[in-house]
């Protein structure tokens, strides 16, 4: 803690320096956009009645400089081809930023230039800028601006995406939108297309990014040619903080624990000096020298168990400690300065937290035969999870001129989890008749390492009024994932009776004697580019913009998975506890043995080329009717291959499509639209959804395993909104989808033995898919009492249905496809107080979890139980506003996640009368936290 106050201090007084030049003077900035959220460069920015101004720039930005003992003003806002705005009641304080974003409405004529739009004030104005561009935007959108987010009591991305419209989020990361599963889900950042995080499914883990470096989110329901057409429930736009129009430093600490951790007894095993950043500094690492995979198999049996004696001896043991209290710090900082005449500003962030939590499951399979389940496996997992999650940003952006902007920006993410899983229960695997008693422990430690970085060009060629606008971009990602010594043990009790004694033996196990390393390395490369014109035809605004994305994804996955076990005949006291059946003395031939799994699915080799290019016209078709449509053609070449010299496997794949989409918008009145879309997607295949590499899955208590036939999804979107602004800050919209997807990817979870289980990826033939979304915000005025009182929420109701060849009696929704979402919230404001409340409430439909096998007469399928969130939020700005408490609760009601086996496949909802029996049942806790935060603008 002293060593982040030092930072902290140390980052104050460097940036308190920096801004002390502009801290006599009052600063007004923002950003000027069009109806089409195209920025407005060029436009006029005048103080009315003191004499000079501003310009904006390429991006559509504009810098206000006024003296200390200016209080109030009114902002003058003129372009060519727009109608002129005021915007009135900014008030100057000092040396405070005021940030004032406007939309510009176009003349429909010469003679209407002079039109002057009815006045605003500041906040309306402001707040209205957000609500304008969702309402503006090419396509089906919802946006969530940094001042949601700041209002929201989430840490990160993936908690901010759970209470969008039609949105929610698995294990806290992963997206789903229209209540489809996280693969149909596609990511960006800052414009540039993202690939898979998690090297076991093809899918993006949202709590990389830090809120509080989030500028805003914008997730896309239709699609437009410019971007990706890889998805189908939801293409999430993430877009960092920009550059600041002056200097500024904000820091925050806090701290906060979960109501089933604090307090409690922790167990925690011993580990490296970096754990808490989130790194394995070595300890747990191979020796350099170790033998390499084949020359570990050349070995003798004396010299195999030397280097487990020298690696693996005496680490199977855990401590326990009082859990800890969460503590969390955040710090960002920016400056605007010349170099060399040329405007050049920065904005650095950092993150870290490090959370403490005791999670405490039932994990349970069944076998089932005419709808009659026999338990297998009872288990009662209590897992202690110390997480870290570590982020930094440098953005860096050089103005050459108001027409040519360059920008660097870069994140840097690590997600460490360092966890001991401890087991009791019964497992039937090898006594069918009678499950015996177990034990088990698993320890694990396992690091996600992103780093992004991007460089960006925007330029604007050729006249002022109407210039060509030229983009480009390069970046470079990658991606890394270690998983050092992860270790399983289980012992048995044999028929019920007696003392444990270690499970296993005789031959090789994933299950008990078990260390896994692995390590997974993504390098990612993208450029692509666009050029825009706009024009007028008919006096109305059209506007072509064509271009080409290109990435390059290379992966590198290998895994060294090791097996100790007592060979037959073995002179090893089975009964030895845990903590001694795996000491240095007992590393002998006769008494155990050590090999490694080398067979051809531990390793694998892939990588993919994209290339897409695309052109897309944005029509005004009259003044009332805009069309955006166009045509995307992405072109895939995917390669997987083993690496091994025993591995034949060679996945190839070379696939083009056309994506066409079509945008119509018309304009009802100045308060109101209608939106219909229809376009063409697709979403392929995953690495590890190809790959035959096989994996013991602790939790689960099952082999999971990849499918290399697998085929691409095709699917065809259509939907209907409408859409209504009453006022600013406010909106209400409905609308319809519908959804026809061919050969739709799954998890599909078989039992490949007597109590034996497996999971696999394969094709449905198709599915269908159809619903409906409302959204609203509405200042609650109308009633004085409730004059302080915003409430906003969302509804979603979706239907889906699989097909299956000859047969509906087997009728079942997608994976992950939730029949219905429902977000609600509740905002109180007291600003002349700086206070405010936020509660807000998160519901998600039933959903399968995992399907089964019941079409053919196997499992059925596993849902996951409808689970209520309620959270809330205090916050109370102190020190002349520039400092500002923050409680927060999340989770109040703490219902515990269920899944349930539905045994008659009726999908009617979780029913103990009709058979169903629960699968897990996981308790979470409430969590409570409290942060502090101090700036200076």
């Amino acid at each position: 803690m002293k060593k982040i106050v030092s930072f902290s201090l140390a980052l104050f007084l460097v940036f308190n320096f920096i801004s002390s030049a502009t801290i006599a003077q009052g600063l007004i900035s923002g950003k000027v956009l069009n109806a089409q959220n195209s920025p407005v460069s060029g436009a006029s920015v005048q103080v009315k009645g003191i004499k000079g101004g501003a310009v904006s720039d390429i991006d559509g930005n504009y810098k206000i400089s006024l003296p200390a003992n200016i209080k109030s003003v009114t902002l003058v806002f003129t372009a060519v081809g727009y109608q002129k705005k005021e915007v009135s009641e900014i008030v100057v304080n000092g040396s405070l930023l005021e940030n004032v974003d406007v939309v510009m409405e176009e003349s429909s004529g010469d003679n209407l230039a002079e039109v002057v739009v009815q006045a605003t004030s500041r906040r309306r104005e402001s707040t209205n800028a957000m609500i304008q561009f969702q309402k503006n935007t090419n396509a089906v959108a919802q946006v969530v601006s940094a001042e949601a987010i700041k209002r929201s009591p989430d840490r990160n991305t993936g908690e901010v995406l759970k209470r969008t419209p039609g949105a929610s989020v698995q294990e806290g990361k992963f997206l789903i939108v229209r209540g489809l599963a996280d693969r149909y889900n596609q990511a960006m950042l800052n414009g540039v297309l993202l690939s898979s995080t998690e090297p076991d499914r093809k899918t993006f883990s949202f709590d990389i990014f830090p809120s509080n470096m989030i500028d805003n989110i914008i997730i896309n329901k239709t699609f437009v040619p410019e971007l990706s057409g890889e998805w189908a429930g939801g293409l999430v736009q993430v877009n960092t903080k920009d550059i600041p129009s002056k200097g500024f430093l904000e820091v925050q600490v806090g701290t906060g624990f979960n109501t089933q951790t604090i307090g409690k007894d922790f167990a925690y095993y011993p580990g490296g000096k970096l754990d808490f950043l989130g790194f394995d500094d070595g300890t747990r690492a191979l020796p350099n020298d170790f033998p390499s995979r084949a020359g570990f198999r050349a070995l003798s049996d004396e010299q195999k168990l030397a280097w487990g004696k020298k690696v693996f001896a005496d680490q199977w043991s855990y401590k326990n400690k009082t859990a800890p209290m969460n503590v969390s710090f955040q710090g960002s900082g920016g400056f605007n300065t010349r170099l060399f005449g040329k405007e050049l500003g920065a904005i650095i962030g950092i993150n870290y937290a490090k959370t403490n939590r005791i999670l405490a499951n039932n994990t349970r399979f069944y076998s089932v035969a005419n709808n009659i389940p026999s338990l297998g496996m009872d288990y009662y997992n209590t897992k202690y999870n110390e997480d870290v999650n570590l982020g930094g940003l440098i953005n860096l952006a050089l103005k050459i001129n108001n027409n040519n902007k360059i920008t660097f920006k870069n994140l840097l993410s690590v997600i460490g989890n360092d966890y001991v899983n401890l087991r009791t229960g019964k497992d039937a695997e090898l006594n069918s008749i009678e499950p015996e008693n177990i034990r088990a422990r698993e320890f694990s430690f396992k690091t996600n390492l992103l780093y992004n970085g991007q460089l960006l060009g925007e330029h604007s060629i050729g006249r002022q009024a109407n210039p060509l606008k030229l983009k480009w971009y390069g970046a470079f990602a990658n991606l890394h994932q270690n998983l050092p010594m992860q270790r399983r043990l289980v012992y048995r009790q044999p028929n019920n009776q007696g003392p444990y004694e270690f499970h296993g033996g005789g031959t090789k196990s994933q299950k008990s004697g078990s260390v896994l390393y692995s390590d997974l390395s993504d390098y990612i490369y993208n450029a692509g580019a666009d050029i825009t014109k706009q024009f007028r035809m008919f006096d109305l605004a059209q506007t072509v913009k064509a271009g080409y994305a290109y990435q390059y994804k290379d992966r590198l996955f290998n895994a060294r998975p090791f097996s100790i076990y007592p060979p037959s005949g073995s002179s090893i006291d089975r009964t030895l506890s845990e903590d001694h059946f795996f000491a240095a003395q007992n590393f002998v031939s006769g008494v155990l043995e050590m090999e490694e799994f080398s067979t051809k699915q531990y390793g694998y080799a892939a990588s993919n080329i994209l290339h897409a290019p695309f052109i897309q016209f944005d029509n005004q078709l009259s003044h009332r009717l805009r069309a955006i449509w166009g045509v995307r053609y992405e072109y895939y070449d995917q390669l997987l291959k083993g690496y091994l010299n025993d591995d034949p496997t060679k996945v190839a794949s070379v696939k083009g499509d056309f994506l066409p989409a079509l945008n119509l918008v018309y304009k009802l009145n100045n308060l109101s639209n209608l939106r219909l879309a229809a376009s063409q997607t697709v979403v392929r295949p995953e690495f590890r959804e190809l790959s035959n590499f096989t994996f013991y899955d602790f939790d689960l208590g099952a082999i999971v395993m990849g499918n290399s036939i697998l085929k691409r999804t095709k699917i065809s979107n259509l939907d209907l909104r409408y859409e209504l602004y009453p006022r600013a800050g406010e909106l209400f919209t409905f609308g319809v989808f519908y959804k026809n997807f061919d050969s739709p990817i799954e998890q599909i979870l078989n039992q490949s033995g007597v109590f034996t289980y497996s999971f696999n990826f394969n094709n449905a033939k198709g599915a269908k898919s159809y619903g409906a979304e409302f959204e609203f915000r509405k200042k609650l005025d109308m009633v004085e009492m409730l004059r302080n009182f915003t409430a906003f929420g969302n509804l979603s109701y979706i239907n889906n249905k699989v097909t299956f060849e000859g047969s509906e009696i087997f009728e079942r929704p997608m994976q992950g496809q939730s029949p219905y979402l429902v977000n609600l919230g509740l905002q109180f404001d007291l600003p002349d107080a700086g206070f405010s409340a936020t509660t807000l409430f998160n519901q998600y439909g039933e959903r399968i979890a995992y399907v089964g096998s019941s079409e053919t007469g196997g499992i059925p399928n596993i849902y996951e139980k409808s689970r209520p969130l309620w959270d809330l939020i205090l916050s109370k700005k102190v020190m002349k506003n520039k400092g500002e408490f923050k409680f927060t609760v999340s989770d109040i009601l703490n219902r515990p996640a269920l899944y349930y086996y539905d045994i008659k496949s009726d999908g009617g909802g979780y029913d103990p009368s009709n058979g169903d029996v629960i699968q897990v049942n996981r308790n979470n806790g409430t969590n409570y936290s409290l942060s502090f935060s101090y700036k200076i603008k």
